[in-house]
């Protein structure tokens, strides 16, 4: 539905302790209209929280200095530590408009580093943790390659072959390196990882799954697939890609 045009304001925590993230991690990802974290697995911590929140009034909200052990940021960041922050949207719970400040970066924004591959699996909510917990086991592997991890949460939905369907959804992203063949070679593994937790790839993004496990995972696949017959029997909207992921 339409709402009417609102204000946000963003602000950026820096270094929030594993173990807070695991013991608080619905409070945290609910604290705010949308929260991301960002990390490297390098350390014992999420490297930073962005947290963006509607303003009712228009006028910016008090920021905590500190939010469950990690500390407010007093400049801009990038969500990639080693990047300049100009790109970026206006962080420090400036007030500005949703458009301004929903995106991480400015949508005329040139962005730095995009030579680079992606990957994201979607896991349900209740999973979220324990599915952290796999993919911090596997850093010393991951870390020749990764450039950086972003977690971020939606709502469950009833679309057919939503990442999200049926469930309260969180996103576990991976920025690479572009080295294909170190990351072909890693994706099985955390794929495997992620198993138990029945995570559903990104459909736009890379994965190593195979097509009967993806298919596994969408409860409405057979719906989809006789409704997609009858919308487009002759296949115009098909390509190889789809019949081999999704099928005929």
């Amino acid at each position: 539905d339409l709402v009417p045009a609102y204000q946000m304001q963003q602000a950026i925590y820096e270094m929030m302790p594993l173990s807070q993230v695991y013991a608080h991690f619905d409070e945290i990802m609910g604290s705010a209209y949308s929260v991301s974290l960002f990390t490297n697995w390098q350390q014992p911590a999420v490297n930073q929280v962005w947290r963006k929140h509607v303003l009712s009034n228009g006028q910016a909200q008090s920021t905590e200095g500190e939010f469950f052990g990690a500390k407010v940021a007093t400049v801009k960041h990038h969500p990639v530590d080693a990047f300049g922050a100009d790109p970026c949207t206006e962080q420090n719970s400036v007030p500005g408009p949703w458009y301004e400040r929903l995106p991480h970066f400015h949508i005329r924004s040139t962005l730095v580093g995009g030579d680079e591959l992606q990957t994201e699996y979607f896991v349900a909510r209740h999973h979220a943790v324990d599915a952290l917990k796999a993919v911090a086991q596997l850093q010393p592997q991951m870390a020749p390659f990764l450039k950086l991890t972003e977690v971020r949460s939606m709502t469950g939905d009833n679309l057919w072959l939503s990442m999200a369907y049926g469930q309260e959804t969180i996103g576990i992203h991976f920025s690479w390196h572009n080295r294909w063949p170190a990351v072909a070679q890693f994706l099985p593994v955390l794929e495997e990882s992620l198993a138990p937790f029945q995570a559903r790839p990104h459909w736009g993004k890379l994965f190593t799954m195979s097509p009967a496990r993806v298919q596994s995972l969408y409860p409405k696949l057979a719906d989809f697939q006789t409704l997609r017959r009858q919308l487009d029997p002759q296949g115009k909207f098909q390509n190889a890609y789809l019949e081999k992921y999704i099928g005929r």
